[in-house]
């Protein structure tokens, strides 16, 4: 198995990981486990969303995470954002990294943005110049690229339509999002390869859901033929709330847990992930989706008694 010496991970559990939750946390709540993230070593972290507080009551404070925290030297602090208005949110409140989302399966982006995918593209160029004139990087993320459950596997001719889309204008960062927890290793590994060959001046994300066990699977597939940059959610929070039974992202401590055995650097310090997830499990009051938190590190384990 040949694997990267290193890889980036992205902390979504502020995002795609509260906006499922029933239980609203504070604002104070949510700049304490962000500033905690900080300090366990990531780089990357996606901090919520700037989508209407009616639709997402649960991200209806990011503006004001983002002036709680300010700016932070050498840390990506990213939103998704749904359309020009939340460009707009994005330069009032200090955000410096955005995420356009369209989705590959036709049923969804109208579940999840109200629009055609069609539609959702025409918005990108608005969208690309508003950022790029105030300072805002941008980035796009494409949900459902190897299968939805309305239409079954996702042609590949339908995810390299919206990848030519993001391209053309100008945006070069994209994430493939398997939402709805259905990518298998194989297609994984065909689609990673595929879009490598075939767009080699794009940088790629994959965000895997583990509705049915597959994401750390899909992970390593990923990472076998090149992908070296992940989301992944602490304590296994998360899931698409217009996604019928949608289960959450892979659990970040897994994530790291397994990189760390494997000797594949992260730069995230697993115990201090582990304690976040701990302190979001009693802000939430219900168990999370992490094996590690249940089980322990298996380093914990050598020379302790049987």
């Amino acid at each position: 198995m040949k694997l990267p010496s290193s890889v980036t991970l992205c902390e979504v559990g502020l995002r795609d990981g509260l906006q499922n939750e029933k239980t609203l946390l504070s604002t104070d709540e949510k700049v304490e486990l962000l500033r905690g993230l900080i300090d366990a070593g990531y780089r990357v972290i996606e901090v919520g969303s700037f989508m209407h507080p009616k639709a997402v009551p649960q991200m209806a404070d990011t503006d004001e995470v983002y002036r709680r925290i300010g700016a932070v030297p050498g840390v990506e602090l990213r939103a998704l954002i749904p359309n020009l208005r939340g460009v707009q949110r994005a330069v009032d409140c200090g955000c410096k990294k955005v995420k356009l989302n369209v989705s590959a399966s036709r049923m969804h982006n109208l579940k999840n943005l109200n629009m055609t995918p069609e539609q959702s593209v025409a918005g990108f160029a608005g969208c690309v110049e508003a950022a790029s004139a105030n300072g805002i990087a941008i980035s796009g993320s494409i949900s459902m690229p190897f299968a939805s459950p309305w239409e079954g596997r996702t042609p590949v001719e339908d995810v390299d339509a919206i990848i030519e889309a993001y391209l053309k204008v100008g945006i070069r960062e994209i994430s493939l999002s398997d939402a709805s927890g259905m990518a298998v290793p194989n297609q994984v590994s065909e689609l990673c390869a595929h879009v490598q060959e075939k767009y080699p001046e794009a940088s790629w994300w994959l965000h895997f859901h583990n509705t049915r066990g597959m994401a750390m699977a899909n992970i390593l597939a990923a990472m076998e033929v090149g992908m070296t940059q992940f989301d992944s959610s602490f304590g296994g929070l998360g899931g698409c709330p217009f996604v019928p039974g949608a289960a959450g992202n892979i659990s970040s401590e897994d994530v790291i847990h397994m990189c760390d055995e494997m000797g594949v650097e992260t730069g995230v310090d697993v115990v201090k992930v582990m304690a976040l997830s701990r302190r979001l499990r009693d802000l939430l009051d219900h168990n999370l989706e992490s094996y590690v938190l249940r089980a322990g590190r298996s380093s914990d384990l050598i020379g302790s008694k049987s």
